[in-house]
């Protein structure tokens, strides 16, 4: 078994406890500015450490949490769940975020099937006017 360290650089750790499916979009998000560390905007070289705050935007959704410990590997979900906790407000938000954008696709005109020029010229035009 590996030893255990005492830090791992930020976009390693965000794949690591699967945020991101690849370290690639980790590192792409941090250097875009969605994450933050400890309330400064990280870059992909930082260093976590237990202790450390981190909070990212991952598909428009606030996540605001509070590593744990420091993975060894990128393993099963539950194993990475056990890295970090998350804030119970940011838990609350997003799921408000979520089950509005729910309620915005309800309210949306359905269309028998894939929607052709003359329809989506329709959801445009209904679209506009709301």
């Amino acid at each position: 078994m590996p030893e255990t360290t005492d830090s791992l650089r930020i976009d390693r750790w965000l794949f690591y406890c699967r945020f991101y499916k690849t370290r690639g979009l980790a590192t792409a998000a941090v250097e875009a500015g969605h994450v933050k560390l400890n309330d400064e905007r990280a870059q992909a070289g930082r260093r976590v450490v237990p202790g450390d705050r981190i909070n990212l935007v991952r598909d428009r959704l606030p996540y605001a949490l509070r590593v744990l410990r420091i993975p060894l590997r990128r393993g099963p979900a539950p194993e990475a769940r056990a890295c970090y906790v998350e804030d119970e407000e940011a838990v609350r938000d997003r799921e408000q975020q979520v089950a509005a954008l729910r309620q915005d696709r309800m309210t949306m005109p359905r269309t028998p099937g894939r929607p052709d020029k003359h329809t989506r010229r329709k959801l445009r035009e209904r679209n506009r006017s709301q």
